[in-house]
């Protein structure tokens, strides 16, 4: 198998957290999304993966070579925004006949059985993973009759459809799937200028290909900072980490705090991961997520994210705050 991650993405949504790195190395319940992906598709076994990067794609490499050394990775650049079927386009060269293909969108962390692909595709041509939503007028959805796709529909006036599609998609020929994408491009099949996988997968559905629309367990959208909040909530359940030091504090589970970090004379938690080598000192914090190197100090903090070595020193109640930041609050 061939697993493709488009990862090319500035990441706008998240600004300011993505002006100094690439979306998917921001961080959320102890981890990035990158790894927390990354570390859900190692349960398919030993694959190649066909990373779609931009011209920053440097920070990619170097993250995939300290935390997964041992897997074979390719990047290629994507020179040109034309959208995602133009950026999984750009695998082709490294597909070949036989191959089968995962294609994994980097603003989501999913929550589904992997293992179960070749069982669910046992009488179809792919996957088109989805969940059930009530505000299906925000996504594109798919119709489904006996089984298979009959339609995908963009941002449904009407609920035509509540599943959403959430971008993993499994494909049992991937060389074959490429020429589709070659076909779509050459015609130039663009909304808005750019080139989407809907219009790639309705050629295949037009050509009598079985496309299924199985559900996750859970879809985790970490592309804005309100989602990426709930996805820290999610992802802390149930789960309660303490590898810093602490010192006079007390910590309301769920919490995960890195090793490296200190606190002194505070109140931590429910939902709060905090970085490597944070130092945090006469605070209640809830609701959050501190990244790496941060020094806070005398502050009240709820539904907030901070970025990398950023230091706030005073008093706040609520905050996003990008990299390498400095606030200082006198009273």
């Amino acid at each position: 198998m061939k697993i493709i991650l488009p990862v090319a993405g500035k990441g706008t949504r998240l600004r300011p957290h993505t002006h100094a790195k690439a979306k998917s190395l921001v961080r959320v319940a102890g981890k990035t999304v990158l790894e927390h992906i990354v570390s859900r598709l190692l349960q398919l076994g030993e694959h190649e993966y066909i990373f779609i990067i931009d011209e920053n794609g440097i920070q990619i490499r170097e993250f995939m070579e300290h935390h997964f050394p041992d897997l074979t990775c390719h990047y290629v650049v994507q020179q040109e925004r034309l959208g995602p079927a133009h950026a999984v386009f750009l695998a082709q060269p490294h597909i070949v006949p036989g191959d089968d293909l995962l294609v994994v969108f980097n603003d989501t962390i999913f929550v589904a059985d992997l293992t179960q692909v070749p069982r669910l595709c046992q009488d179809a041509d792919g996957l088109i993973y989805s969940k059930e939503v009530e505000d299906y007028q925000r996504f594109g959805v798919n119709v489904v009759r006996d089984g298979a796709i009959i339609e995908m529909v963009e941002k449904p006036d009407t609920p035509v459809s509540r599943l959403a599609q959430v971008g993993l998609y499994y494909l049992k020929d991937g060389d074959r799937f490429m020429g589709y994408l070659r076909q779509c491009i050459a015609e130039k099949e663009t909304v808005k200028g750019e080139y989407y996988l809907p219009a790639v997968f309705m050629r295949m559905i037009r050509d009598g290909q079985r496309l299924l629309a199985p559900e996750i367990d859970a879809w985790l959208d970490c592309g804005k900072p309100e989602t990426l909040l709930e996805t820290n909530r999610y992802l802390l359940r149930g789960r309660h980490h303490n590898d810093g030091q602490l010192e006079n504090s007390v910590l309301i589970a769920p919490v995960h705090i890195a090793k490296g970090v200190v606190v002194r004379n505070s109140v931590i938690g429910p939902n709060v991961s905090i970085a490597e080598n944070s130092a945090i000192e006469g605070c209640v914090i809830a609701d959050s997520i501190i990244n790496t190197s941060s020094s806070i100090r005398q502050v009240v903090l709820s539904s907030s994210i901070l970025g990398d070595s950023v230091v706030v020193h005073g008093s706040a109640r609520r905050m996003n705050v990008g990299d390498h930041s400095h606030l200082q609050f006198e009273s």
